[in-house]
């Protein structure tokens, strides 16, 4: 067997050494070939496509958070590569979405072993991006690009910038068409789901499922402000939906209109303004490696 790490070396603040070197001893106790990809933000689509054409591995490892997830999963794309995930980042979650474990080693030990391969969807936006847990549009999209641009990481930089957001909260207008159908409505937030939950536990939607070649548009219309402190400053249970007021659109298919421009993150990761939000499904485009305790498979 030969196994493919896809390691981001920086990810969460996470220190990788310690798993990479426990990683080497079992694979060399077990005779299992192996070869270790860092990113290091140069270049790294192209070289990790000269590597996987290179060696041809059996399986890959995605050694990191939900960022370094997707990066793994863009890669290969339209290849037969298998990705299982390793959990090390600030937030795993995509990872808790497909019931990885999240003790690193455990996770290894089950790409290792396992021989079941599922596939895993992927949304293709305006045609040029790519998500595999959740975007959005509105206040959080807002809090995520003001904590980027601070040096500073941690609980205590997100709930400054959450306040401030909380501050200047209006609701704005959006045209959603999916199904045949068109809503216009007013909201605070435009979600786009392929799973139900942030990396922080906060849900969006309780029907999500990264494995059913379907997605959801998540309207916020309404918000109860003290379940919303609550939700973005710890992680809670689903009861959060009580409090709100929202829509849920399953589609396979979609399109976000805006009045104006309006700024996008997608796995936590800030995009750009856009007047026009396109969605497509790519149904089974990752083929993951998991087992019988991931609730997504039917």
């Amino acid at each position: 067997m030969k196994i493919l790490f896809i390691v981001n070396p920086i990810s969460g603040g996470v220190d990788k050494e310690p798993f990479l070197k426990e990683a080497t001893s079992i694979c060399d106790f077990y005779g299992i070939n192996f070869k270790i990809f860092k990113t290091t933000g140069k270049n790294d689509e192209q070289e990790v496509l000269k590597v996987l054409e290179n060696y041809n591995p059996d399986k890959v490892a995605s050694v990191g958070g939900d960022g370094t997830t997707l990066f793994t999963a863009i890669a290969l794309l339209n290849t037969n590569y298998p990705m299982g995930i390793i959990p090390l980042g600030s937030a795993n979650g995509m990872a808790t979405e497909l019931f990885v474990k999240l003790d690193p080693i455990e996770a290894l030990k089950d790409i290792i072993m396992s021989h079941m391969v599922a596939g895993l969807d992927m949304l293709l936006i305006n045609d040029e991006h790519y998500t595999m847990h959740i975007g959005d549009v509105g206040i959080n999209a807002n809090i995520v690009e003001a904590y980027e641009k601070d040096p500073n990481r941690g609980m205590a930089t997100y709930a400054k910038y959450f306040i401030e957001e909380l501050k200047d909260l209006k609701p704005f207008k959006v045209t959603l068409n999916a199904n045949g159908e068109s809503i216009t409505t007013n909201v605070f937030m435009s979600a786009i789901c392929n799973a139900r939950k942030y990396g922080t536990g906060v849900p969006l939607n309780v029907v999500g499922n990264p494995m059913d070649e379907k997605f959801e548009i998540v309207l916020i219309e309404q918000i109860d402000l003290p379940s919303l402190i609550k939700a973005g400053l710890s992680s809670f249970d689903e009861k959060y939906f009580d409090n709100q007021k929202s829509k849920v659109i399953a589609t396979k298919e979609a399109e976000l209109i805006f009045e104006e421009p309006r700024l996008l993150q997608l796995d936590g990761e800030v995009i750009k303004k856009y007047h026009k939000v396109s969605i497509k499904m790519l149904p089974g485009a990752i083929k993951l490696i998991t087992n019988k305790g991931n609730k997504n498979i039917k």
